[in-house]
């Protein structure tokens, strides 16, 4: 059961659409991975493919102007979730989409990152998948022309750039479960 009409597609794409457009290529983005995540809803359990899809439209709502106080966007997204009323784990889920805890570490907020409950689940992997398979301007990217791109989008001993190196085997793998579950191989 949702706790609020942010964790159901039609509400967190309403509030994407309303935050997003100004930012051009992120909501190109935004847009792509909301329906590469519904690709892969099929690989978590029914009473997670709406929430899956919705944390794919809020995922980097952070980025809104309005919204960027730490200027990192996993927990700006959160914090603002969280204060419109979002479910504990849809605010997890932004919060730790994509292994927002390296970035975290490198900016020196993984104190206020560990706020957030963070899931080791199906549901965690695919968003993750989802956003590194989709390029920046909505673009589908295999996991590896995903990397490459960021890494030459962000200067090296950037925080991102620096977070993104070192989150790349566990990224891997997240992407990796995933294809095997919708593949329908034995985990």
């Amino acid at each position: 059961m949702c706790s609020s009409v942010l964790d159901t597609p039609r509400g967190a794409a309403g509030l994407a659409e309303s935050l997003l457009p100004p930012l051009g290529d992120r909501w190109l983005h935004t847009q792509a991975v909301a329906g590469r995540a519904r690709e892969l809803s099929r690989c978590v359990a029914a009473a997670d493919r709406d929430l899956l899809v919705a944390a794919a439209w809020l995922h980097d709502i952070g980025y809104a102007r309005p919204l960027s106080h730490s200027g990192f966007h996993p927990l700006d997204g959160a914090r603002y979730l969280e204060s419109r009323g979002a479910s504990a784990r849809l605010v997890g889920l932004v919060a730790h989409h994509s292994g927002a805890v390296y970035e975290a570490a490198q900016r020196g907020l993984s104190a206020e990152l560990a706020v957030y409950e963070r899931e080791e689940s199906a549901l965690l992997d695919a968003l993750t998948c989802a956003d590194l398979t989709t390029g920046p301007t909505g673009q589908r990217l295999g996991f590896t022309e995903r990397i490459d791109e960021i890494l030459t989008r962000y200067a090296p001993g950037s925080a991102v750039h620096t977070a993104i190196s070192a989150a790349v085997p566990y990224l891997s793998e997240a992407v990796t479960r995933t294809e095997r579950r919708m593949a329908g191989q034995p985990m």
